[in-house]
């Protein structure tokens, strides 16, 4: 069983594409629960919440693998939790280093699409995207994790990540 996850700032079609690929292969999603969570609770959120969050969203991926066959799509996971907490407060709990339950491919989507708000959305200028972006891949790379580069629009970017998927991550 492989498992696929989503990686990347907000408003970059993750959720979209764990559809998309989950329909492809025909799998489970594990879905987003820090959206969910904030929802719940609204996004005026704490570092303990970010916890919390990453923990929830742990317990459902090894849920969800119990019951998963081949494939398993993971609409972000802790590793993206934890740039949250950096991109949110320059810093991060230590639990999310110790945090070693990773993907086998981490799919990384680019900003190029345009920036929607939602109500729950927060970094949609530019420079916060960009920054965004780069702690996304930084946190990639320092893990030592095998990821790709998803970009392009619509079917393009879906074909992006099949190609990637086929070769799990060496073409980045």
């Amino acid at each position: 069983m492989k498992t696929i996850c989503l990686h990347g700032p907000e408003s970059t079609g993750k959720s979209t594409m764990a559809t998309l690929l989950a329909a492809h292969f025909d799998c489970e999603i594990v879905p987003e629960y820090g959206r969910a969570y904030c929802e719940e609770h609204g996004t005026d959120i704490a570092m303990h919440d970010l916890v919390v969050i990453a923990q929830t969203h742990q317990k459902m991926t090894a849920g969800a693998r119990a019951r998963a066959r081949e494939w398993l799509i993971l609409d972000t996971d802790p590793v993206m939790t934890a740039v949250w907490a950096d991109m949110m407060f320059g810093r991060r709990d230590p639990w999310f280093d110790r945090y070693t339950d990773t993907a086998d491919i981490y799919l990384l989507l680019d900003i190029d699409l345009p920036w929607v708000d939602d109500g729950l959305r927060i970094y949609g200028e530019e420079a916060d995207r960009k920054r965004f972006f780069d702690l996304s891949r930084a946190e990639l790379e320092r893990r030592g994790l095998n990821w790709a580069l998803i970009s392009g629009d619509g079917e393009p970017r879906f074909d992006a990540a099949l190609e990637a998927i086929a070769g799990l991550g060496r073409n980045r």
